[in-house]
């Protein structure tokens, strides 16, 4: 697939690409410099860009999910969450999706706040819950998607249970009538 961005989104989606491939083929001690092998960029080009190991899985497993998951605008809150929630859904179904979400989980560095690692996708989700709510509907919070949605979806994943189809439309009607 052919994606917009000139010289440094080629790079970037190289060494994405280069992660999940090394991750799914079981690599789980994924280096630096062997994903840079695998992408064709130089090691240093990581560093510079990423710094860690584990924020390149951080924006790997982010810009996987707004790609595969977007928050469209259906015009309800309802719609919108619901459609959201069936791309997650998708995504923790696919084999790659769920071996980004491991290791990111597996690798998280114990000084980092794990906000951290939900922050970009609560800054979409808002931006959703503030159009509703500019709209007239009632709204909840971001925390509470995230709780009522997304833990779900990704307690599923790390475990090793199924996600079964469905599941992310079902969790988005509990958290509406938990309003």
């Amino acid at each position: 697939m052919t994606r917009p961005g000139g010289r440094s989104a080629r790079v970037r989606d190289a060494v994405h690409d280069a992660v999940v491939e090394l991750l799914a083929a079981g690599e789980t001690d994924a280096t630096v410099p062997k994903i840079a092998e695998r992408a064709g960029v130089n090691p240093t080009s990581i560093y510079r860009r990423w710094g860690t190991l584990d924020n390149l899985l951080l924006d790997a497993a982010v810009t996987r999910l707004r790609e595969t998951s977007p928050i469209p605008d259906t015009g309800s809150l309802r719609g919108d969450l619901t459609a959201w929630a069936n791309g997650v859904e998708h995504a923790m179904r696919d084999r790659h999706g769920q071996i980004l979400l491991r290791a990111l989980v597996a690798t998280m560095a114990p000084e980092r706040e794990p906000v951290e690692y939900l922050r970009a996708r609560g800054d979409d989700l808002q931006q959703t819950i503030d159009a509703a709510a500019a709209r007239g509907e009632a709204v909840p919070a971001v925390q509470d998607v995230l709780d009522f949605v997304l833990a779900p979806l990704y307690l599923r994943v790390l475990f090793r249970l199924p996600v079964e189809p469905g599941v992310g439309g079902e969790l988005v009607e509990r958290l509406l009538r938990a309003l």
